[in-house]
């Protein structure tokens, strides 16, 4: 098993050289708008797991994320070889490629976030304009000295 610390090195720098590759040598037009995100390396440096993106033309569009699956699976093999040519490791690690879901989750809790506080502002304007039911205190009690010992 490797040393951690080289095995973060090393999924950083198959993320740089993939993402290079994508950009300037893999000629496939699927892949124009994928952005590779995280990578990940197993401890015995035999597996590396890419993480990626599919960026949308505009909000409306959704991004072909199964052509940009599709055309990742086709180019692994040129893509196996150059991180083998740009790493320099005895074993060239095996690539998977895993769409990355933070940007939706990402989506999603800025909805709920946006919700509650439409929920937390609808409350404040029902609390501005409310009064006590009973006394403004109703638990507090006169304070009586006389059963206070000295």
């Amino acid at each position: 098993m490797a040393d951690p610390a080289r095995a973060r090195r090393l999924a950083k720098r198959i993320a740089q050289i993939v993402a290079s590759a994508l950009e300037h040598e893999v000629k496939d037009p699927r892949l124009a708008r994928v952005t590779i995100t995280d990578a990940k390396v197993t401890g015995d440096l035999h597996d590396a797991t890419l993480y990626y993106t599919v960026l949308g033309d505009t909000l409306d569009v959704a991004p072909d994320t199964e052509a940009a699956a599709a055309a990742l699976a086709s180019a692994t093999g040129v893509l196996r070889s150059k991180v083998g040519q740009g790493t320099g490791v005895r074993f060239t690690p095996t690539l998977t490629f895993v769409a990355d879901t933070v940007p939706d989750d990402a989506q999603r809790i800025d909805e709920l976030l946006a919700r509650a506080h439409h929920a937390d502002a609808e409350v404040a304007r029902i609390a501005a304009g409310a009064a006590p039911a009973g006394e403004p205190d109703p638990y507090r009690e006169p304070r009586d000295d006389s059963d206070e010992p000295d």
